[in-house]
């Protein structure tokens, strides 16, 4: 009885090893999962839209080098009450006033154009934010891919186990009904079985976790998973890999170009204290709605204009930029010392989540190797059932050790692409159609009006991105 009982034990744990194969059956790859993540995310979603408003900032800094025209128009009723030798005598008059005026910017010593490039450089930077997202974007989709994949073998790995403990359990009674074994034998096994039940309800559970954090990352459903088999080619030069980060890494980048925004600012700054000067037109007419009486009046001139005394604004605003321009200068040198921390840590990570699965394997093995000598030793009576029971309990905790570092070794090499600055769809080829910042940009720098034919396909684009 015993010989049977255990081949089936054994027969049955040996099934553990292919608990991914239901799951390999025209799967999905990660690949898939990457390429809805990033075309389903709202994150996304929302970064582009921020860099289109910072797109919009470059076309008002133009639109700031043109003319401005304004029109007025007004309807004013005037009227007098006056007394002269006893006498008493109204008048009154209704007047319609209207009015073109235009003022051109002819030189204000470089400020519009420092803020124009200002804001260029600040688009620049938000290019390389929405980069940076894409990156927690698709990292979110591998471990979220891989947290279904691991609960997965998890439940398979716990229902298994259950299966086995059923056919102990049943043995056990069989054998106690019989005189083989003890009452305490039985409880053992009943025990073991109540412990399994709930290690598969809290396996299934954190399954049912794992396909909502899935759902939130891709946009979708799980299908049926292939487990990742080509892992990034990642070169062990962690030095190199730092180097690398510090010169693609698109924090980095982002805070560069915040630097040199901060010190158009200040130039910027600088030149609001001097005179600008400007070309001004004008002309109006007024009616007399009661009369035929008209006027008819226009104006065309130069105007110089600087500032003698603002309390001390201007002043405030230069010490502003350059408190702002040393900050950025800050963070730009933290960014530089985070990232080549988060390049080391990757990479440290990497090397910790390989080396427990090596050191898995072997446990895996190890354990195998125990549980089946217990066995052999339980067939000669020198080993009990509890002997039996911990040294399954054992081998299942060495292999769900072993799914665990399966997982952690991919989301690890991953998180070095991360760390470089290299998780992009375009690095990965997830073959996706990428988003392309600069297109918006095209349309708007220029600051076209709607009725101009750029204005015009300007609008037909923003109608496409409100359908979406």
């Amino acid at each position: 009885m015993w010989t049977g009982r255990f081949r089936a034990i054994a027969s049955a744990i040996g099934v553990v090893a292919l608990t991914a194969a239901p799951y390999a059956v025209k799967a999905e790859t990660l690949a898939d999962a990457l390429k809805s993540a990033y075309l389903n995310s709202g994150l996304l979603d929302q970064n582009r839209a921020l860099l289109r408003s910072a797109d919009e900032d470059v076309a008002q800094a133009v639109a700031s080098l043109r003319p401005i025209i304004d029109w007025t128009t007004d309807i004013s009723r005037d009227f007098s009450r006056t007394r002269s030798l006893n006498r008493t005598r109204n008048s009154g008059s209704t007047n319609l006033n209207l009015g073109i005026t235009g003022s051109l910017l002819l030189y204000d010593f470089g400020r519009s154009d420092f803020l124009t490039e200002a804001a260029k450089e600040t688009v620049l930077a938000t290019r390389q934010t929405l980069i940076s997202v894409e990156q927690v974007v698709l990292l979110t989709g591998v471990q979220a891919y891989m947290n279904v994949i691991r609960n997965q073998e998890f439940v398979a790995l716990r229902q298994n186990n259950l299966r086995l403990l059923r056919q102990e359990l049943r043995a056990a009674r069989d054998r106690f009904e019989v005189g083989e074994v003890t009452r305490t034998d039985v409880a053992q096994a009943e025990s073991a079985v109540a412990l399994a039940q709930s290690g598969l309800a809290a396996a299934q559970g954190d399954l049912s976790r794992a396909i909502e954090e899935f759902r939130e990352a891709v946009g979708r459903d799980p299908g049926a998973l292939n487990t990742p088999g080509d892992l990034p080619q990642l070169d062990g030069n962690v030095q190199e890999a730092k180097s690398v980060a510090l010169r693609r890494h698109p924090d980095l980048l982002q805070a560069q170009h915040n630097v040199t925004a901060a010190e158009l600012n200040i130039r910027a700054a600088e030149a609001a204290k001097r005179p600008s000067l400007n070309l001004t037109a004008r002309l109006g007419a007024t009616e007399d709605l009661a009369e035929s009486d008209f006027a008819r009046s226009g104006s065309v001139g130069i105007e110089l204009r600087g500032p003698i005394y603002r309390g001390g604004a201007l002043t405030s605003a230069k010490r502003q930029s350059m408190a702002q321009r040393d900050a950025q200068l800050a963070e730009l040198h933290l960014v530089g010392l985070q990232i080549k921390q988060d390049v080391g840590n990757a990479y440290a990570n990497l090397r910790a989540a390989r080396a427990s699965r090596t050191a898995s394997r072997e446990a895996v093995r190890a354990a195998q190797v125990a549980f089946e000598g217990t066995r052999e030793e339980a067939k000669l009576g020198a080993r009990t059932t509890l002997d039996v029971l911990d040294a399954e309990q054992d081998l299942l905790d060495a292999q769900a050790n072993l799914i665990s570092a399966n997982a952690d070794v991919v989301i690890a090499a991953y998180s070095v692409l991360a760390a470089i600055g290299e998780l992009t769809a375009r690095d990965l080829n997830l073959g996706v159609q990428t988003y392309d910042p600069s297109a918006y940009y095209d349309l708007v720098k220029d600051a076209p009006i709607s009725s101009s034919t750029q204005g015009q396909k300007l609008d037909r684009v923003l109608r496409a991105l409100g359908k979406n």
